[in-house]
């Protein structure tokens, strides 16, 4: 399966223990497997795993918050582009920027009562899609696409649906 190519920065922070660059590349080949625009090696993603300082300067720049969040990012085509370049190999392929908080990944993980893995990886799908021009924020029907997306490419990772309300 093509899935875009990740090239990946790794903040000391997020420590060793975990194949950071193995667990996004397998997150990437599963949302391309969910997200078809985005099966294709043409396309290139810049994933920054950080800390929640740098997070938090980005988000304060980009967005006019001053706090850190979980993801950022910064697609570089439009959606229509996305859609060229999956059928153009010769387009042009800068899909664009993620940024991962580490601190907020963590606090986030320990209240969902996942591992920073899981939830990390939930992150990367969601961001990926952003990417692809999929946006949450412009309406329910679109939040439940994108969240359909997500749980599609999680299953195929083995991982349990993150929107599932627990009784």
């Amino acid at each position: 399966m093509s899935a875009p190519i990740l090239e990946i920065d790794i903040d000391p922070v997020w420590g060793d223990t975990v194949d950071w660059e193995a667990l996004a590349n397998r997150a990437a080949e599963a949302t391309a497997a969910t997200a078809t625009e985005l099966a294709h090696e043409n396309l290139l993603v810049s994933l920054v795993m950080a800390d929640d300082d740098e997070v938090h300067a980005l988000n304060k720049q980009w967005r006019a918050k001053d706090r850190p969040t979980n993801v950022l990012s910064f697609p570089m085509l439009s959606r229509e582009e996305v859609l060229h370049a999956a059928r153009d190999s010769d387009a042009p392929g800068m899909l664009g920027d993620l940024i991962l908080a580490h601190g907020v990944c963590t606090r986030e993980a320990a209240e969902k009562g996942v591992s920073v893995e899981v939830h990390a990886t939930h992150l990367i799908v969601h961001g990926l899609l952003h990417l692809a021009g999929h946006d949450h924020e412009l309406g329910e029907a679109q939040a439940e696409e994108m969240e359909d997306l997500e749980r599609k490419a999680l299953a195929l990772m083995g991982i349990a649906d993150p929107y599932a309300v627990e009784d």
